[in-house]
């Protein structure tokens, strides 16, 4: 943060001025100007006083004077001008510039900016009229600029801009044009209240006649061509409502399929016939044989880190390749949904020949490195903290690494993971994971372990939705029991080993990875656990969702989840590889609080489980949508099986066993979810409606959002 009386030196430049010169905020009076002499002077440092909100570097960056060495009045002018539109931006309206000279003894002069910053204004509240089938809460959610709230000051995202505004009346007709509503026109009022410091926003909505598709079909004057394999492409079936996004994709995925077969020219357009009457559209797909064009060469500009290979490999052609608009396109999609860049470009211009075409690509590289440190608290373990070095492009060469060291009031963890999304050049992701893990004995843990492994991994698209993957590792684990032997099984000081290989397939059809309404996630996973054991384990789960109301943010999910561990052997699953669900599979049970245990209150876990929950997951109505606050009710229903119980370094434990007089477990509760700038939390309040003897529950717990 600077001060006033604190000045930074900037680098050596030239000016000339005399004087000083102000500029104020619209609706503002100029004040302190003084007439600016037309000689020039050198100038011996350029600085800033009474910036908080950007730095001296930042604001260096923004004045020509940096630059030019010499400046003129008008060029000081548009340097002032050029600060206040950056606050402006940023929200402070009321944000006043001038500039005072100093001489210096070599006979330069040093031009200081003086910032008054004032109070940075928001935006009070936004409006829409009209919306008679969207509500507010949804259109809400679209936009780029959001309502004050108490996470403004770290958000900033409650800045008046009306280039954002612009930007969100387009976002708000895409919407409607992808839910039934092909002509809707909206437009925006804003009004600045200076009681309040604040913007009120109004948008008005003309929302149009609701459409639906009907009678869709292909037509082709590509002779060969099989059109039965492009109408698995179409997203506009007959009596689904009218969606724009649902058009350009299937268009897009069609010319895609064409060039597959072969017909790389391949065009695609969709002829649209409206009925007014009934509100349909009739949708006619027409294939044919566009010009042949051919990719003469592909310039990349603008990736100053990034290697041109990781972005060229994203692009499904090469220089010489016919030209295909949906594969550009879909290159397009790839290389933005790389994470690398904060803008993707892609523009067309002539070749050397009328036949040949010159694809250009201009990106702007974003920050892909993080350094984290972060601290919170679950009820299963307690206080705890992380501290993590992520990159997303290690040496640009689009590589993921990640180091972390976390810790809690149960253990640590150290953790490294590497993946190379494209081993060997190929679509296959390879990685490797290394760990080393303290757990403590606990109140609920009656021994104490030290595990150090490792793994391989190797992954492959199988097709847009399913992904398969293998990996193998190893690992060694030390027991702890150093507080006595309280554990009848496992002793002190005990060695296990393993090894470990398996696959892993999963489908993944979700229409947003971070807050899905429509689709399936599932996976299914088997590995083989050898070395000090002999066992085949086995798990499944799966969350549908669907919206329950459309157009209302209500969400309704249902998930699935089984699994199993299959001695192969007579000595049968030691309680260190059984299965401990806990509330991951019913909510409002202690880590370890139910299943399986010895007399001594010692959990065993299980060789089998299945479970079900049902969720309903909705917007809080009170609330301003930018809290990314949200509710939930739910139902678990989960079942733990003792048989083929583990066995410990005391033998057979089965007779001993307790606490499974009712392996069924049921609960109900509602939840606070919410979407933090640290990740997304929930806080599930629970009360169970079925348990066995000796379980042990808990009524809240916090814990992070997952899909599954």
């Amino acid at each position: 943060m600077n001060h006033p009386t604190k000045l930074k030196r900037g680098s050596a430049l030239a000016l000339a001025i005399m004087g000083a010169a102000t500029i104020a905020a619209p609706g503002l009076p100029l004040v302190g100007v003084a007439t600016v002499q037309a000689q020039e002077q050198l100038v011996g440092s350029v600085l800033f006083e009474g910036n908080r909100r950007f730095s001296d570097s930042q604001l260096l960056a923004m004045v020509d004077v940096s630059a030019s060495g010499v400046v003129t009045s008008q060029r000081l002018a548009a340097d002032v001008e050029s600060i206040r539109q950056a606050y402006d931006r940023d929200g402070f309206r009321a944000v006043t510039v001038t500039t005072r000279t100093e001489a210096t003894t070599d006979g330069r002069v040093r031009v200081i900016f003086v910032v008054n910053e004032g109070n940075r204004v928001g935006i009070a509240a936004i409006n829409f009229t009209g919306n008679n089938a969207i509500n507010s809460g949804n259109l809400k959610g679209t936009l780029l600029t959001k309502e004050s709230g108490i996470l403004s000051w770290l958000l900033k995202d409650d800045a008046y801009d009306e280039q954002k505004l612009a930007v969100d009346r387009e976002r708000i007709r895409l919407y409607y044009a992808n839910r039934g509503y092909p002509d809707a026109q909206v437009t925006s009022v804003s009004e600045f209240d200076a009681t309040k410091n604040a913007y009120f926003i109004n948008f008005t909505i003309n929302e149009g006649q609701k459409y639906q598709f009907a009678d869709v079909g292909i037509e082709t004057s590509i002779p060969g061509l099989n059109t039965n394999v492009l109408k698995g492409t179409v997203k506009t079936g007959d009596g689904r409502n009218y969606s724009l996004s649902d058009l350009q994709s299937t268009i897009e995925n069609m010319s895609y399929e064409a060039a597959t077969q072969g017909y790389s020219f391949a065009e695609v357009r969709a002829r649209l016939d409206r009925d007014v009457t009934n509100g349909k559209f009739k949708v006619t797909y027409l294939v044919d044989e566009g010009a042949r064009v051919y990719v003469e060469r592909v310039n990349i500009t603008g990736n100053v880190k990034t290697r041109d290979f990781v972005i060229r490999r994203e692009l499904e052609f090469a220089e010489g390749d016919p030209f295909n608009r949906a594969l550009v396109v879909r290159g397009r999609k790839n290389i933005d949904g790389l994470g690398y860049f904060s803008a993707v470009e892609i523009t067309t211009g002539p070749g050397s020949s009328a036949d040949k075409i010159v694809i250009n690509i201009n990106v702007t590289e974003t920050s892909t490195g993080e350094y984290g440190a972060t601290a919170g608290y679950s009820t299963a373990d307690g206080i705890l903290g992380e501290v993590s070095l992520t990159e997303r492009n290690f040496l640009g060469r689009g590589q993921y690494l990640r180091a972390a060291i976390g810790a809690s009031q149960s253990g640590r963890t150290f953790d490294f993971s590497l993946t190379e999304p494209r081993f060997m050049g190929l679509k296959v992701s390879a990685g490797v994971d290394a760990y080393h893990r303290i757990n403590d004995e606990t109140d609920t843990s009656f021994y104490g372990s030290q595990a150090t492994g490792g793994q391989l991994r190797f992954g492959v698209p199988l097709t847009s939705d399913l992904t398969a993957s293998v990996f193998g590792g190893v690992e060694h684990k030390v027991i702890k029991d150093e507080e006595g032997p309280k554990s009848g099984l496992v002793s002190n000081g005990q060695e296990f080993n393993k090894a470990f290989v398996g696959y892993s397939l999963t489908w993944n059809s979700l229409d947003n990875a971070k807050k899905p309404t429509e689709g399936l996630y599932a996976t299914f996973t088997q590995q083989y656990i050898g070395w000090d054991f002999n066992l085949l384990k086995t798990e499944a789960r799966g969350r549908y969702f669907m919206p329950l109301i459309p157009d209302t943010g209500i969400v309704a999910s249902v998930r699935g989840q089984a699994g199993i561990i299959n001695s192969l052997d007579d000595n049968g699953v030691h309680a260190i590889e059984a299965f401990n669900p806990g509330s991951q599979l019913v909510r409002g049970f202690q880590g370890r609080g139910y299943g399986p245990r010895l007399s001594s209150g010692e959990s065993l876990g299980g060789t089998l489980y299945a479970g079900v929950s049902a969720e309903i997951q909705f917007p809080i109505p009170v609330l301003p949508e930018n809290y990314g606050l949200s509710g939930a009710i739910w139902a678990d229903a989960g079942w733990i099986s003792g048989d083929n119980l583990p066995v410990g370094s005391l033998g057979p434990v089965a007779a001993e066993a307790t606490s499974n007089d009712q392996p069924w477990r049921t609960s109900i509760g509602a939840s606070l979810i919410w979407d933090s700038p640290f990740g997304p939390l929930r806080g599930d309040f629970a009360h169970v409606l079925n348990k066995s003897t000796d379980d042990r529950t808990q009524v809240f717990q916090l814990s992070i959002q997952t899909l599954l």
